[in-house]
């Protein structure tokens, strides 16, 4: 009898990946926007054309509340009760975006992963991730001799923090116009517009009306001084929370980049005020200094990590 597969889900506010997972064996993925579809069960059937299978494990962008996200930037609800009912599973399982991409960062290797400072990574600690993507993300995963423990935040809803007078003026600009600035305010395809029209104002430079891939294209061209200092901004922004995660979380294993906006200017970003950020918290900079940064480059993180917990299931 051939082995069932396993359905897995990486399911973001833009758009939803699925994948099958056969005998060890992960599939080809599949992805669809989530605009596109009623629900992640529409979307799923689409993918399966009539396969069937016993098991799925669910990953969505959002906090699990009894088995259910109710997703923060978009419509969809995922809720692993009604899921196992559409296609008559025998179990399924809804985790957070990001416990996925924590449960799959140590089996990331080095062609995976962007290295932004030269930090070697330890044998075993704490390991973060953390992403600017539609919203953003940050997990972790904490390893010691008992095994591995997945930390599950809604990091990205804190308070954003300045480290220096020109980020207090950022900030105090959006406040103005959007009361409570979170991470996600600044660190998300919508943040980079705001942040991009703040640091109008700040500055007093020409604003354009620009997508936030054209923000990041101009900026990498240099063409356009506003763009450049957007993109300064964020990274700089990035690298102090990055900080902030390391110290809070003691993720002495690494602070990694997740999320669909980071890999599109690694080199920006290495070269940035990233890793000065990071490291800049006064009397504990010895202790960000040893701790490993990155970039995920892997195309479907995600999946690592739940093929991991399919094969443990």
């Amino acid at each position: 009898m051939a082995p069932s597969p396993t359905i897995l889900a990486d399911i973001g506010a833009t758009n939803a990946r699925f994948a099958l997972f056969t005998d060890g064996v992960l599939g080809e993925a599949a992805v669809y926007p989530v605009a596109d579809h009623a629900s992640p069960i529409e979307a799923a059937r689409l993918f399966l054309a009539g396969r069937t299978t016993r098991s799925a494990i669910l990953a969505a962008a959002g906090p699990v509340v009894d088995g259910r996200v109710t997703m923060t930037n978009a419509a969809w609800t995922v809720d692993e009760a009604r899921f196992a009912a559409a296609f008559g599973l025998e179990s399924c399982r809804v985790i957070n975006d990001f416990a996925a991409q924590a449960w799959a960062l140590p089996n990331l290797g080095p062609a995976d992963l962007f290295p932004l400072g030269a930090v070697p990574p330890p044998p075993l600690g704490t390991m973060a991730v953390m992403g600017p993507g539609t919203g953003f993300g940050l997990a972790a995963l904490a390893r010691g001799p008992a095994g591995d423990v997945a930390l599950i935040t809604e990091g990205g809803h804190a308070t954003l923090a300045a480290s220096d007078r020109r980020e207090e003026s950022i900030i105090r600009v959006l406040r103005d116009r959007l009361g409570h600035v979170s991470v996600e305010r600044v660190l998300s395809g919508a943040g980079l517009l705001d942040l991009y029209h703040a640091i109008g104002t700040v500055d007093g430079l020409v604003i354009r009306e620009r997508t936030g891939p054209e923000i990041v294209a101009r900026a990498l061209a240099g063409d356009c001084e506003a763009s450049v200092a957007t993109l300064e901004a964020f990274c700089g922004f990035l690298g102090g929370v990055a900080g902030n995660v390391a110290l809070t979380l003691g993720a002495t294993g690494g602070v990694f980049i997740a999320g669909g906006i980071a890999p599109r200017f690694t080199g920006f970003l290495a070269t940035s005020a990233f890793r000065e950020k990071f490291e800049a918290k006064g009397r504990l900079r010895p202790y960000l200094a040893a701790i490993p940064t990155a970039v995920v480059t892997h195309k479907f993180p995600a999946f690592v990590g739940l093929a991991r917990l399919a094969e443990t299931a």
